[in-house]
């Protein structure tokens, strides 16, 4: 249904944060074609536990990824969404490389709400300006986006940083 109200171009990704295996594949059954996971060892889990069903969709890891996670992700994951910073950009980097994958798509974490709780960087034009530079620069990693999020409750206008 939600499909059908926004544009093509648009990527749907479900979280599979709490749901079973058969959840997740009658979501792939019905056309879902990205699936986030916020934990690798939970992406093992549920990845193992689609069988087939795991290699006809995209996996994104959505969730903050530890350095020493890094390639144990590299097998499970399509996409990386939780760049914060170039520290982690290359270690990612030199990990595909050694992995023997050629690039992987990465997005920028922005903590747009700025909320203590939760990662990403801050939402100032300049330091992420230079993270996309720097990030740009490497061999590995394709540069996709920006993953945000903001707030769960209120107002989206005033829990806003001012700008």
């Amino acid at each position: 249904r939600i499909r059908k109200e926004i544009p093509d171009n648009v990527t749907i990704v479900l979280a599979s944060k709490t749901r079973t295996p058969e959840e997740i594949i009658k979501a792939i059954e019905t056309g879902a074609t990205d699936i986030g996971e916020n934990y690798v060892q939970e992406a093992e889990r549920m990845y193992n536990s689609l069988g087939e069903k795991a290699k006809k969709v995209r996996w994104h890891m959505i969730g903050a990824l530890q350095k020493n996670k890094i390639n144990k992700a590299l097998p499970i994951f399509d996409v990386i969404q939780t760049v914060d910073s170039l520290k982690t950009a290359v270690a990612i980097d030199r990990r595909v490389e050694k992995a023997g994958k050629k690039i992987i798509p990465v997005y920028i974490e922005i903590n747009i709400g700025s909320e203590i709780t939760k990662d990403g960087l801050k939402p100032d034009y300049e330091i992420i300006e230079s993270l996309v530079r720097e990030i740009s620069k490497l061999k590995h990693l394709s540069l996709e986006g920006l993953m945000t999020m903001g707030p769960r409750f209120g107002n989206p206008v005033v829990n806003s940083p001012p700008t």
